[in-house]
């Protein structure tokens, strides 16, 4: 198994656990609230979205986060809305396809963008719902951001 096949069975993992019981505004507030105090914790000039369908829940852009955060925002999330999957992992299966999102997809990469940071919103008996989405960082540190606030907030290891 090579190492980018080993990513890909990890962030399957990752979505296939780090589900919700439910999930409210109030659960965003919550969550975001969350994502926020990590982000400080470790100085991180990120924006964080939690969006339930086209409804912005959270948002907030912490010291030094850029204004290209919003348009990463918008395109990774744009990806887990049309694929129900993290954004880093629909671009790990395009990197394993040696694809780009055109050939991929048929989708305009300025309008997608399959980089890490947006994570898909499920409910247990109810499915997609909506995406987290951290931007500012590497695909990666996005990513493992979302992850390890998820992990903790949900109490639920991967």
């Amino acid at each position: 198994m090579t190492e980018t096949e080993a990513l890909l069975a990890q962030l399957k993992k990752e979505e296939a656990v780090l589900t919700f019981e439910s999930f409210t505004n109030e659960t965003a507030l919550q969550l975001g609230a969350k994502l926020v105090e990590a982000a400080l914790e470790s100085k991180l000039p990120v924006t964080i979205d939690i969006s339930r369908g086209e409804l912005q829940l959270f948002r907030a852009a912490l010291p030094q986060a850029t204004k290209d955060a919003n348009s990463w925002i918008i395109r990774k999330n744009r990806v887990v809305n049309q694929f129900f999957q993290s954004s880093y992992l629909i671009g790990t299966r395009m990197k394993l396809l040696n694809m780009t999102m055109q050939e991929f997809a048929l989708l305009d990469p300025m309008h997608y963008a399959a980089n890490g940071g947006a994570f898909p919103i499920v409910v247990d008996g109810a499915g997609f719902i909506g995406t987290i989405t951290v931007a500012g960082l590497s695909e990666q540190e996005d990513h493992e951001l979302v992850i390890s606030v998820l992990k903790t907030f949900l109490n639920k290891e991967v």
